[in-house]
Order: structure tokens, then sequence, then C-alpha cells
């Protein structure tokens, strides 16, 4: 029956899978910064409407970070393949549709919008995302009408006041292990009287137009351009314009970035915006072909000072070892099997990488129960309680030893680097403070004098 299955997701199994998914979510990104929470009706039927960057990890962001639960998210269907992954979708509460586009005049829905009109109904929460595919695009595709056919019909059965919550997902690098993300909550779009009276009168006209309202709702709190070449320069200039004392949180990025792309694109036909766009790329393939990145050129750092941030992680990843250690025989195999899992169960890169954090998700409270179990029973309880809560520490410090031991190899090869093509580098750093002249002035004039700043005037490097 659809109440009991709305009513076993609230359970026990329900919020102890919560708790680990953010656990999860909080091991796997270093910082989620999540803005406009105020947005979020406290009570109430709401659907979180947003954009698709990430595969299954956008649903576990917005269930970890929206402040309510449970949400039932809307998955496709295709999701249910793979046996791991139905069963955790399944414990979770997420509803499978079947897109048109994929099963013709066979997708038939209506038992997915039944059990979602009685989780709006009882008071609950839904997730979908409107451009029904997990993408990697520079923008937002044209939206499904999905979201906004289910918020009217529920609206018009009138027996609660639906809310829409359009989110913006935002990530610094998708799949990049303890990178940051950003979550920003739009203004909620309630469907009140004038929408369902417009609704009653023209269904479709109504549909097409609350689709329109959440899609620039979504635009205002997603990063958007019209091609890739485009946002890697909008990427390079904002980077050129910040000043070194500047520290960009992940929201403060977003919004600097989407107002680079707004107002590059006003200015696109600028003789002078052109040959800038066409001078920062140049700037950019030179460092690609070093291998450097730009914040490696904003100063010149003296080879003592430059080497010590080495030693610092050496000195760390000899702190961690010891209790890394003891669970990398438990921990290994897990990974082994989630690499396995995703490169053998599907060829799609975004389904790989969901279907490794599943099997991982999956087999590590696993692994942890049975280690304590058959340690208890071989030499005794106390020593089987010490194993399951030692385990999860290790995993903690392998976690932290691999992000020290990437970043020491990063900062080992770089410096390296800066040394190797000494003349190269001098010859990009003057480069570099050039357009730094030239994009702040062109950003400056363009920027119009009540757009706040994150720089002020006298900022020079």
């Amino acid at each position: 029956m659809i109440v009991s299955a709305v009513m076993r997701t609230i359970g026990p199994a329900y919020r102890m899978l919560a708790w680990f998914i953010h656990v999860v979510v909080t091991t796997f990104f270093r910082r989620v910064e999540v803005v406009g929470l105020d947005h979020v009706p406290a009570t109430g039927p709401v659907i979180f409407a947003g954009n698709h960057p990430n595969a299954l990890l956008d649903g576990f962001v917005v269930t970890s970070m929206c402040g309510r639960r449970p949400v039932h998210f809307m998955g496709n269907a295709k999701l249910w393949r793979y046996r791991l992954m139905a069963l955790l979708l399944d414990a979770f509460g997420v509803v499978p549709v079947y897109p048109r586009e994929e099963h013709g005049d066979a997708a038939n829905n209506d038992a997915a919008f039944a059990r979602l009109f009685e989780v709006l109904e009882a008071g609950n929460s839904m997730g979908i995302f409107p451009e029904g595919i997990s993408h990697a695009g520079s923008h937002l595709t044209r939206l499904k009408t999905g979201t906004a056919r289910i918020a009217l019909a529920v609206g018009a059965r009138r027996r609660v006041c639906v809310t829409i919550v359009p989110c913006g997902l935002t990530y610094m690098h998708r799949h990049r292990f303890r990178s940051q993300a950003l979550l920003h909550f739009s203004e909620p779009i309630a469907i009140d009287d004038e929408w369902l009276t417009g609704y009653a009168a023209a269904e479709g006209d109504t549909v097409r137009r609350l689709t329109a309202r959440i899609a620039d709702a979504l635009e205002k709190v997603t990063l958007n351009a019209p091609d890739w070449e485009t946002l890697r320069f909008i990427h390079a200039a904002r980077r050129l314009y910040t000043p070194t004392s500047v520290r960009l949180t992940p929201g403060t990025y977003v919004e600097l970035s989407r107002r680079f792309v707004e107002r590059y694109l006003a200015a696109a036909d600028d003789p002078t915006a052109q040959r800038l766009r066409h001078d920062v790329q140049n700037y950019q393939a030179r460092l690609d072909l070093t291998g450097l990145k730009d914040h490696h050129l904003r100063q010149p750092i003296g080879v003592l000072h430059a080497w010590k941030g080495v030693l610092w992680r050496s000195a760390a990843l000899v702190a961690l070892l010891p209790l890394a250690i003891p669970g990398a025989l438990l921990h290994l195999p897990v990974a082994w099997i989630a690499m396995t899992a995703g490169e053998r169960l599907s060829d799609d890169r975004d389904d790989v990488a969901t279907l490794k954090i599943i099997t991982t998700v999956l087999l590590l409270p696993l692994a942890y129960a049975a280690a304590a179990v058959l340690t208890g029973l071989s030499v005794g309880w106390w020593w089987g309680v010490g194993i399951g809560a030692l385990l999860p520490l290790s995993f903690l410090a392998s976690i932290k030893l691999v992000e020290v031991q990437a970043n020491m190899t990063l900062a080992t090869l770089t410096n390296l680097r800066l040394r190797r093509f000494s003349l190269e580098v001098e010859e990009l750093r003057e480069t570099r403070r050039r357009l730094v002249v030239r994009v702040r002035e062109v950003a400056d004039r363009h920027a119009g004098p009540n757009l706040p700043r994150v720089r002020s005037r006298h900022d020079s490097k």
C-alpha cells in the first residue's frame, strides 16, 4: 500500500541511513556551504527542485542539508538495475519513474505519481531534478514539466498547500574527493489560489508558466554559461580579478562567477573584451603546458618556504599512519570491490561514480559489524566493542591520510616545476601582472557603480 510505503521511510532504518549518508556527504566534501536555508518551510509539503550535475550525490546533499526529513526523491528506473543500488534507493524512499524518452509509450508513471501525491498530502517533502538527467554541461538543460504538474495537481485537490523550493547545486570539482560544494535555496514558490485558478482554466499554459518560473529561479542560484570555453575563460578572469588577500567561500565563488558571466555576455561584442579573452586564454594555455596553476604565480616563494609545506605534510603522514594501518586490511578490499563494481556494472561516468559510493556506503557498515562480531566471539565482547569503535576512526584517519598525501605530491611536483621552468615562470608572472590590471579595469567599467565588489580599489595583487 502507498501509505505503508511512505510511513516505512520514517522509521529507525531510515533515520540510521539518513545519518550515515550525512556522514558520507560531510566526509566526501571538505565543505558544503548552504545559502538561503530560511527559504525552506519548517512544516507542510515541500517540493525541492534542483539542478542535476552530480548524479545520486545531488540527492544526498539536498537530503543532508535541507533541514527536512524524510525527502522522497524521484529516480530514473534504470538505477534499479543494480541490486546494491536498488536496496539503498528503496530504503531511502526513492520513487522509480520511467522517462518517456527511454521507454516510449510503455512508460507508465501512475503508481509513482500516486505515491508522491500521498507523500505531499501527508505534509512531507519530495525532491526532483526537473532537467530529467544528470549532466556536466555548462548550463541548465530545458526543464521537464513534471515538477509543475505534480505541484499543481496536488494543489488542485485542495487538501494541502504545496510549496516549491528551487535549489542550486554547484561543485568546485565534481568528482574530486574533499572538494567544496554550494547548496543555494531560492525563494519559495507557493502554489496559491492564483496558480490554481489558472490551472483550472488553462492547464497546459499554467504548467508551462510554472515550469518557466522554476527555470528562472534555478538560473539565479546556479552558474550558467553558453559553453565550456566561455566558462573556463570566466573562471580564469575571476581568479585574476580576485586579490590574494580574499578567500572566496563557495557562495561568493559562485556569485562572483555569475556576475562575470552576466557582464561578459552583455559586453561580448566589445573589442576590448574580445582581446582580453584572447590574451587570458593564451595565458591559461601557457599555464597548462607547464602544469602550473594561476595561484602558483601570485607571489614569489622562497625555496625554504616552498618546501616547508612538504615537510609538514610528511610529518602529518607519519602521525596518521599508526591509526590508518589497522583498518587498511578491511578498507582496501572494500575500496577494491567498490572500484570493480563501478567500472564493470556501467559505462556511464555518472553511474560509475555513484555505484562506487553506493557500494562503499553499503559494505562498510556490514564489514565493521562483521569484524566486531567475529572479534567478540573470538577474544571477548569488550574487544569486539573496541574494534567497532576503532574501525570508523581508522577510516577517518585513512581519508585524511589520502588527502594529505595527495596535497604533498601536488606540492612537490609544483615546487619542481617552478624550479625547472624558472625563466618561463618569470615571464608568466609578468604576463599575469599585466592581465590583472586589464581584467580589473574591464570588470570595473562594466560592473556598474552599485554592484558590490570583493575587492577595494587599493588591492593590487
